[in-house]
């Protein structure tokens, strides 16, 4: 994407109603008025709260959003020039339960209370497979804190990857911690019992994935 495009896209987010840019001084100081109050303030319902970190181009928050009208959905990305596709494509459906959040991943214990998020959604991660950058794993232990910290006590974590990597990291993490799993396959189109939120939304890589027949792995744990 040429520079010219990606600041047209910023600007254009600056003015779009359901994306959210916290400064670093609105981080850092705890000053995010929304902090606690975004069902209130921000989707202005007192449904669920779920995250889709690294959310790409937005695909699969504004796919769910359509699917659960009474769930509200926040794709998390630093990348705004990536989620200006979906922020745009909700907006032109008129979709009231779905926005987005530019910020790190690893600042979302920073701009949620603790038990305000009910659900999280992983959605094809980096699998970041050399030792070196095991700190940047959207699963690892560190991760794993943070997201235990701004979820509801029964609240879900979902992760759906093709990388096989990721999803044995990821299982062998939460057996060692003791964690419940509720869910797991490791080719979840191989299987007819799986949830239909992750069989009937596709995101477009995700589509060549499987025109090559690579396995789409699944899983879903509570910490409680």
């Amino acid at each position: 994407m040429g520079s010219k495009n990606k600041l047209k896209r910023f600007k254009e987010n600056d003015s779009f109603s359901n994306v959210i840019q916290p400064s670093r001084e609105d981080v850092f100081n705890d000053s995010l008025k929304l902090k606690g109050n975004w069902k209130r303030d921000f989707f202005k319902n007192d449904n669920p709260i779920v995250l889709e970190l690294g959310c790409g181009k937005g695909e699969y928050s504004v796919s769910l959003a359509k699917m659960f009208p009474k769930k509200n959905f926040l794709g998390v990305d630093i990348k705004g020039a990536r989620f200006w596709r979906g922020a745009k494509t909700a907006l032109e459906d008129g979709l009231t339960n779905v926005g987005f959040l530019r910020t790190q991943i690893e600042l979302i214990d920073l701009l949620f209370s603790e038990n305000e998020v009910d659900e999280i959604w992983i959605t094809f991660p980096d699998p970041q497979i050399k030792y070196k950058r095991t700190k940047h794993r959207l699963t690892n232990s560190e991760f794993l804190d943070k997201y235990k910290k701004v979820l509801k006590p029964d609240g879900v974590v979902h992760l759906k990857t093709d990388s096989e990597f990721m999803h044995g990291y990821t299982l062998g993490l939460l057996h060692g911690k003791g964690l419940e799993i509720e869910y797991a396959h490791h080719d979840v189109y191989g299987t007819t019992n799986a949830p239909k939120d992750v069989v009937e939304i596709q995101t477009f890589y995700e589509n060549q994935y499987l025109a090559i027949d690579k396995k789409i792995t699944y899983l879903r744990f509570k910490f409680s």
